[in-house]
């Protein structure tokens, strides 16, 4: 098992990519705290991994709130003593054009996703500089790479993820601690409107050089490999996965 007895934060894990990653990283022998502001969703998925022999809490936060992000990362610790692994995926969209955006869509967007993942970096680097081990996991998007129509906001959020996760691998380094990004393709229930609206459908899959949707069973090994041991060597990277849709 490749995560075993290692204990996981994974953020937005009431359903989609969230709650895939969680499932297989239970799977692996983790302890993974399944972290939502929909707090019976949240529950749900770690009820079900405790079904499957797996360890697993569910806990209720809005990662935009630091008091919130810092009384949930404490509730963790208490239970299984320290942090080892952060997947910072809490997401939320607030879609429209930029004339029309207003200053609460900017800011709603920016809080959860880049100001979201701070305040979690920040709620657990300390135990793991004292261990002199962590693994922190970003989830960025082909959005915040090539930028995307009617979400600036989410693309400016995604594109300073980047930002963020390569500071962060060459802050921590010295620490033994990593810290990478994941762009995956179109799989969760965000991209709903551009995997079913006729008016996007078609345009968007022509781009992706696989020609389909990502499925999250498919983007899950990624975050997997990055919390596992066996990407001990590799730091600061940003992996598309994505079906070929950000080749250059």
């Amino acid at each position: 098992m490749q995560l075993k007895d290692r204990v996981a934060i994974v953020t937005g894990a009431g359903q989609g990519i969230g709650a895939t990653v969680a499932r297989a990283y239970a799977r692996e022998g983790a302890k993974v705290a399944v972290i939502d502001l929909n707090i019976d969703a949240a529950n749900a998925v770690a009820a079900e991994i405790v079904a499957n022999g797996g360890e697993a809490l569910g806990v209720a936060c809005d990662v935009s709130n630091r008091d919130q992000v810092l009384a949930m990362a404490e509730q963790v610790t208490a239970k299984w003593g320290r942090v080892d692994i952060l997947v910072n995926n809490a997401g939320i969209t607030r879609t429209a054009m930029l004339n029309k955006m207003t200053p609460e869509q900017w800011q709603q967007v920016l809080g959860v996703h880049l100001t979201g993942a701070f305040n979690c970096l920040q709620a657990v680097v300390g135990g793991m500089i004292e261990r002199q081990y962590g693994r922190i996991i970003y989830v960025t998007s082909t959005a915040g790479l090539l930028g995307t129509i009617g979400q600036i906001n989410y693309s400016a959020a995604k594109a300073g993820i980047v930002g963020m996760t390569m500071s962060t691998a060459k802050e921590l380094a010295r620490y033994n601690i990593t810290a990478n990004a994941i762009a995956p393709g179109a799989a969760t229930p965000m991209t709903e409107t551009i995997r079913t609206d006729e008016r996007f459908k078609e345009k968007y899959l022509d781009r992706i050089p696989l020609g389909r949707w990502a499925e999250p069973e498919e983007i899950a090994p990624v975050f997997l490999f990055f919390a596992s041991d066996a990407s001990s060597y590799v730091t600061g990277q940003i992996l598309a996965a994505d079906g070929g849709m950000t080749i250059r």
